[in-house]
């Protein structure tokens, strides 16, 4: 076979031109572009972890801010828990106050009318008894035949009544 033949002949040759084209390769990728790659990669990582830790110290941030403005809410909600208890004790004071005023008004007219229903049934019991008596003499005078003393009509009937 020709060709293994030539192998000895070209086998130096061919040795000679892959070494200095890997020599060239090498030299300018592995020298000259890698490097600048590497560099990019690089640049490029160190941009990506100074975002990140931006982007964590924006976060911790907005933590802080939402925990703030969470104490700062729940301060005004106790505030105003606090101003609608004072408002509902002091409204509670003032319907007491309200109440005492009116049920003292009801207490004076209740005992004001207890007091003229008391004259009014005491007008009344004295004039029943007035009639009474009256009646009782006349009953006394128109079945016995009898007069009675008026004064002792009225104490018979008031001992009728009240006894």
């Amino acid at each position: 076979m020709p060709q293994i033949a030539q192998l000895g002949e070209t086998f130096a040759s061919q040795i000679f031109w892959v070494l200095i084209f890997f020599g060239f390769v090498f030299f300018v990728i592995g020298r000259g572009m890698v490097p600048k790659v590497m560099a990019t990669v690089d640049a490029r990582d160190q941009q990506i972890a100074k975002d990140l830790a931006a982007a964590e110290a924006a976060r911790a941030a907005a933590d802080a801010e939402e925990e703030a403005w969470r104490l700062k809410s729940d301060a005004q909600r106790a505030d105003a828990h606090a101003v609608i208890a004072k408002a509902k004790a002091e409204a509670a004071k003032a319907t007491e106050a309200r109440l005492a005023e009116v049920n003292a008004a009801i207490d004076a007219r209740m005992s004001e009318a207890e007091a003229r229903i008391a004259k009014a049934r005491d007008s009344a019991l004295g004039e029943i008894e007035a009639v009474a008596s009256e009646a009782a003499g006349d009953i006394v005078t128109r079945i016995a035949g009898l007069t009675v003393d008026p004064a002792a009509a009225q104490a018979a009937v008031k001992e009728a009544l009240h006894g």
